[in-house]
């Protein structure tokens, strides 16, 4: 069989930590942020854990893991 490829976006976007874990980017973080609170915009700065039933599908993606 013929390797698999990493998905190009997905490997812009996302991070997989030493523990498994799949970071990325916030969500509502680039624009309309004039209403948003100062605390809500500097918690965007940090990486956002991605939720344990979207991270299989991002790992298949980055081709980590089985």
């Amino acid at each position: 069989m013929p390797k698999m490829k990493t998905h190009s976006g997905a490997k812009k976007r996302f991070k997989v930590t030493a523990g498994g874990k799949v970071r990325g980017r916030h969500a509502y973080s680039s624009h309309i942020l004039e209403k948003k609170s100062q605390k809500r915009k500097r918690g965007f700065r940090k990486p956002a854990e991605i939720s344990d039933s979207d991270a299989p599908r991002i790992k298949k993606l980055l081709g980590v893991g089985k």
